[in-house]
């Protein structure tokens, strides 16, 4: 190998260029993310993944919800509307999910987040959708309400179904007058059922 060449070798975990190493993190995490989810995936696997050091992962992405939201290409931060969530009494998360939810959706970063959320549904990315929904909004929510102890899981997996419901009748189908309503409406109106899922009682067969 000649001088000129040795010279040109890139030192572990410092890949030339900025864009090419942020792609090479995202890479790995979207391949980490969708085989082992969120929990099982760090951020020293990542940046395994990627032939980089963990901390440039940090520099780049922050946490790993973040590194999992820009893997997603969801153009807000989770910590956007989880924040408020973990600051909710669990009492009035029916009315606080869909009134912190539906104006980010209907502001100017709605297309974008519908158009991710529509091709996490759309078959290719299934498994980033399913850890999403598991690993950060069920475990998120659940934790809050699982009374009597492990109901916490499907009470949040019904709120995120009528979530998703929203979404798909509001934004995609955009079925009228639904797609038109104030979003306040819409949070009241759904709120009640949101709220029954997190902390009314369950229906034989569901409670253990």
């Amino acid at each position: 190998m000649t001088a000129a060449n040795t010279g040109r070798r890139r030192r572990p975990g410092r890949p030339a260029g900025n864009s090419d190493t942020r792609d090479r993190i995202l890479a790995s995490a979207r391949e980490l993310f969708a085989r082992n989810g969120i929990d099982r995936t760090s951020i020293r696997a990542v940046a395994a993944g990627a032939g980089v050091d963990a901390a440039l992962v940090h520099h780049y992405f922050g946490t790993k919800q973040q590194l999992f939201a820009a893997a997603i290409r969801l153009p807000i931060d989770p910590m956007t509307v989880l924040v408020p969530m973990r600051e909710t009494p669990v009492e009035e998360l029916g009315l606080r999910l869909p009134s912190v939810l539906l104006p980010i959706w209907d502001s100017e970063l709605g297309a974008g987040l519908i158009a991710t959320l529509r091709g996490l549904i759309s078959g290719a990315d299934l498994n980033l959708a399913r850890s999403f929904l598991q690993e950060i909004v069920v475990e998120e929510v659940g934790s809050r309400v699982d009374n009597p102890p492990g109901t916490g899981k499907i009470r949040a997996l019904f709120v995120a179904s009528q979530l998703m419901g929203v979404v798909m009748a509001r934004y995609i189908v955009q079925v009228e007058p639904l797609a038109s309503l104030p979003a306040e409406q819409v949070a009241q109106t759904i709120a009640p059922n949101l709220q029954r899922y997190l902390t009314g009682e369950l229906p034989d067969g569901l409670a253990p």
